[in-house]
């Protein structure tokens, strides 16, 4: 399934929807120039508001990860054909979690240091 959902989680639901995408994205499993289900279709199959979906979708645009436009829905833009880019996209969706978890920018630059010195 290319979202999942936790349920009882302190998370807010559109975050989950997001965090759920920015993972496929990151790891391959949604590539450049794929198009996202619509709002409508996702939110049926997750049984969610609409509005909750298309709030996760528009997080994503905010991020550069999908181009999301009315009448032609969301297409990846995030660029994931490269080692490089991958890593992007998943440093992208690192700082999203992080921002939205309250960590501060330095608690995560040491995250980064500790494990670079692996």
């Amino acid at each position: 399934m290319l979202v999942t959902l936790t349920p009882g989680s302190p998370e807010p639901i559109y975050d989950q929807i997001a965090a759920s995408l920015r993972r496929s994205i990151a790891e391959g499993r949604l590539n450049q120039g794929d198009v996202l289900p619509p709002a409508r279709v996702l939110a049926a199959s997750i049984k969610v508001n609409v509005h909750t979906v298309l709030r996760a979708y528009a997080s994503l645009r905010d991020e550069g990860m999908v181009d999301l436009r009315p009448g032609r829905g969301a297409t990846v833009i995030a660029d994931t054909n490269t080692p490089d880019a991958r890593v992007r996209v998943a440093v992208t969706a690192l700082v999203a979690e992080a921002r939205k978890a309250g960590v501060p920018d330095d608690a995560v630059f040491e995250m980064l240091r500790e494990q670079l010195r692996g």
